[in-house]
């Protein structure tokens, strides 16, 4: 179960009872009758749990961006990604105050660093797919389309890092695929009026295939932070320094920066964000407050992600995506009046219930697993128990 790797391991005087003899016979027979040990999230994995929900505003205001006349697809990838500098500076207070540790045993690997280039890339372009399918969808449909990725990370996850499915994961995977689909139900469920049939449906398609791709990346990182991250050191503890965390953010967003960057110069658009300002429906100064607030809500939400998939595992992280689908909901009806008809309220509610039914399935693992793990530390003791009293 994933939730065992974001939760506290048990106490300190337990797990030395597991290991090395107890001095004296009291004290081994003392453990099994101690009060069982609290699991609960580190502090990081809230704390990253926290930036995803902050940055709820990111697809908000790529949807303002689109619908008072932007139309620049390579320029709403990059906003998505394009925030990493914001991340130099903690970066480097991060790496000057670990200084003690050798800042060479903090940095990422050469091997990773690669890899997250790469990963960066196809995540620019999952970008780009997503802006393309926010382009022709109200934000409260592509954000529930988006919530299709938990069950693209689920499977990629059980091929890549061996993702073990329980009744409820997969009841869960099953609700998430069935409510975006409920969207399509019905003639013209979910699209805004005049807009042709043929534009809603391939916006439709490529939602799903931006959430496929996002659900591809985030396992693809957790596999790559195994495989090729330091082992040895102070990088190495669990969960690791959250300097690592923003070393894989900025690699990643800086190459996907540069693949978007391309884009935009292959289709002219640096020449044109001048006069694209200047006849945009909120004014060309809000125009440029949309894009800098934008690109920064985004960051918090990928680095809040990052957060997840390093401290804890890309499944938490396609989880907390999830979780914003009521907030973006909420934030479109708000904001953007747009309307909440029958088919996005049955697709909310299944969408809702597939990640009660997933929450719930790891609580109950975890009990499972919490009552192995006391069956097994009291057996050990007791074993070690009566070595002692043979030795008398």
């Amino acid at each position: 179960s994933f939730m065992t790797t974001i939760t506290a391991s048990a106490s300190p005087a337990m797990q030395e009872a597991a290991k090395t003899p107890s001095a004296s016979p009291p004290r081994a027979m003392a453990a099994p009758t101690a009060s069982p040990a609290r699991y609960r999230p580190s502090l990081l994995v809230i704390f990253s749990a926290c930036l995803v929900l902050i940055g709820a505003g990111g697809p908000l205001l790529l949807r303002v961006y689109f619908v008072h006349g932007g139309q620049r697809l390579w320029l709403s990838a990059l906003l998505q990604i394009s925030g990493w500098p914001l991340l130099l500076p903690p970066l480097c207070v991060s790496l000057f105050r670990g200084r003690r540790h050798g800042i060479a045993n903090l940095l990422l690997p050469l091997r990773l660093v690669g890899a997250a280039a790469v990963l960066g890339s196809l995540y620019a372009v999952s970008c780009f797919v997503y802006a393309m399918g926010s382009q022709a969808l109200p934000l409260s449909t592509s954000s529930l389309l988006l919530a299709t990725q938990l069950a693209f990370t689920a499977v990629f996850a059980f091929l890549f890092v061996g993702l073990r499915f329980t009744p409820f994961s997969a009841n869960a995977v099953m609700l998430l695929i069935i409510g975006p689909a409920v969207l399509g139900v019905g003639p013209g469920s979910g699209k805004p009026a005049g807009e042709p049939s043929k534009t809603y449906w391939t916006g439709f398609c490529e939602g799903i295939a931006a959430a496929a791709l996002a659900g591809l990346v985030l396992p693809l990182v957790e596999v790559a932070m195994e495989r090729y991250g330091r082992r040895t050191g102070p990088a190495a503890r669990t969960p690791p320094p959250y300097s690592t965390v923003m070393q894989m953010q900025a690699v990643m967003g800086a190459a996907g920066t540069m693949v978007c960057l391309l884009g935009m110069a292959i289709k002219s658009d640096f020449g044109a964000l001048r006069s694209e300002a200047a006849t945009f429906g909120l004014g060309e100064t809000n125009y440029y407050l949309v894009l800098v607030w934008d690109a920064v809500s985004w960051q918090l939400l990928n680095l809040g992600i990052m957060g997840l998939i390093t401290c804890a595992s890309s499944l938490l992280a396609g989880i907390m995506i999830a979780v914003l689908l009521p907030l973006s909901e909420i934030l479109a009806v708000l904001f953007l009046h747009e309307k909440f008809d029958g088919p996005k309220g049955i697709a909310l509610v299944l969408s809702l219930w597939g990640f009660a039914s997933y929450m719930y399935g790891e609580k109950v693992q975890q009990k499972k697993v919490e009552a192995q793990k006391s069956e097994l530390l009291q057996q050990q003791v007791a074993r070690k128990t009566g070595d002692l009293e043979l030795n008398k």
